[in-house]
């Protein structure tokens, strides 16, 4: 029976790294292997009270993390609701592709550790369009931003799934993680800026900014992303004051923005302000993607209470020897493998008895699973949203990104084991 969920398991794997070949939706696939997962494991066990507390556990866990993506996503809507991301984009200026793209590539960088790397990516890419008409230049322009997303999230406890995984779950701290991730994630995303910056040049045609929102609505903007981006920084504060989960500072940020949104142009009729509303923000979250990690996070807790992934994790270090081996692979392979998968399957297979909070091995886990989805344009989220909005093509990427993301992956890399090494 365990030969049999293993090859569930494997075969929802598959259907969901060929989600768009297939046509088959990878939150069905994922919710349908998770469930199936359990149910094999139930009927071959046999002792309904272990199930039961096996299934709670990891239920509590994903629970935790579902909480979290939903404060943070609807914190995210609200604040675009309003025209808040208005405030970034008007500062920028410039006319030189150059430079646009370095100022582009930062506030990618940046604002990716405070959202998260695909509503950033979503965000940059929605303006570019604005900025850059050629198409062509855009197109590298939006490989940039995929690269800068990734980069960006992986040394912050909240700009990433895998990484908010690891924080919640208590493998990291989010200080020692963005310590030692920082000057990686930086190298990750400054090897192929250089590289672009001699390769394009020129200046940009039809690229001015303008709002066709009122001068009320802005400040009402202004109000909403200063308190926003607040809550967002105070969760990891709000975590080590109280010891409490990460959701529940994230909650209360919500709570926060919520009431700071019902204040706001409270002149305005009521059928108007309904679009402004946190009940329309929570119906646009991506709730498909929420069920995505449900589903296969439910499946890779049963392998882990199977044993399964403990013995992997044995076989690995048996074949391979060295740890860092491993997650440098771990990371090149969520280029097209989802990284959320991994991580969740890397939890499993070490125990924190060994490899306790803020050990090597999952600050590096982090940074590999964090930036090697930039490897392929389908190998993260942020890359799979730019690709549907741009329409790029899978093998323009493959040609064009994919080696300078490499080169970047294996500079923050080595930046990272020599900074360990030094340690």
């Amino acid at each position: 029976m365990e030969g049999l969920i293993i090859i569930i398991f494997l075969i929802g794997y598959l259907l969901i790294a060929l989600e768009h070949p297939v046509g088959i939706n990878k939150t069905a696939t994922a919710l349908v292997t998770g469930v199936l997962c359990w149910a094999l494991f139930a009927v071959n066990h046999g002792d309904i009270f272990f199930i039961r507390s096996e299934l709670s556990h990891h239920l509590s866990q994903i629970a935790s993390i579902l909480f979290f993506l939903m404060g943070a996503m609807t914190i995210v809507e609200l604040i675009d609701a309003h025209e808040g991301f208005h405030f970034i984009t008007k500062l920028i200026r410039t006319t030189d592709v150059r430079r646009l793209l370095w100022i582009i590539c930062w506030v990618t960088f940046f604002l990716s550790a405070v959202l998260d790397n695909l509503t950033t990516a979503i965000v940059m890419v929605s303006l570019t369009r604005k900025l850059v008409v050629d198409q062509q230049k855009r197109l590298f322009f939006a490989g940039m931003i995929i690269i800068a997303a990734n980069a960006g999230g992986a040394w912050s406890p909240i700009g990433d799934v895998t990484t908010t995984m690891l924080w919640i779950g208590g493998q990291i701290s989010s200080g020692v993680l963005v310590s030692q991730l920082l000057a990686p994630s930086i190298v990750c995303l400054l090897v192929p800026l250089i590289y672009l910056s001699f390769t394009l040049s020129g200046k940009l045609e039809g690229n001015t900014l303008v709002s066709d929102k009122s001068e009320a609505d802005l400040k009402g903007g202004q109000i909403m992303l200063l308190v926003g981006i607040g809550a967002l920084v105070f969760v990891p504060v709000f975590k080590t004051v109280t010891h409490l989960p990460p959701y529940m500072g994230m909650l209360l940020g919500l709570g926060v923005l919520w009431l700071v949104s019902e204040k706001i142009n409270p002149q305005v009729d009521e059928e108007v302000r309904k679009k402004y509303s946190a009940a329309h923000a929570l119906s646009r979250i991506d709730v498909s993607s929420m069920l995505f990690f449900m589903g296969i996070l439910l499946a890779v807790g049963a392998l882990e209470s199977m044993q399964v992934l403990h013995r992997l994790a044995e076989h690995l270090s048996t074949m391979l020897g060295d740890n860092r081996i491993i997650i440098t692979f771990i990371g090149v392979v969520s280029a097209v493998v989802d990284n959320v998968p991994l991580v969740a399957a890397c939890m499993g297979m070490y125990s924190m008895d060994m490899y306790p909070m803020d050990h090597m091995i999952w600050e590096y886990l982090a940074y590999c699973a964090g930036t090697g989805g930039s490897l392929l344009v389908i190998g993260s989220a942020a890359g799979v949203a730019v690709m549907g909005m741009e329409k790029m093509d899978f093998l323009w990427y493959l040609k064009k990104i994919s080696l300078l993301a490499l080169i970047g992956y294996a500079g923050g890399a080595t930046i990272f084991l020599l900074q360990d090494s030094l340690m």
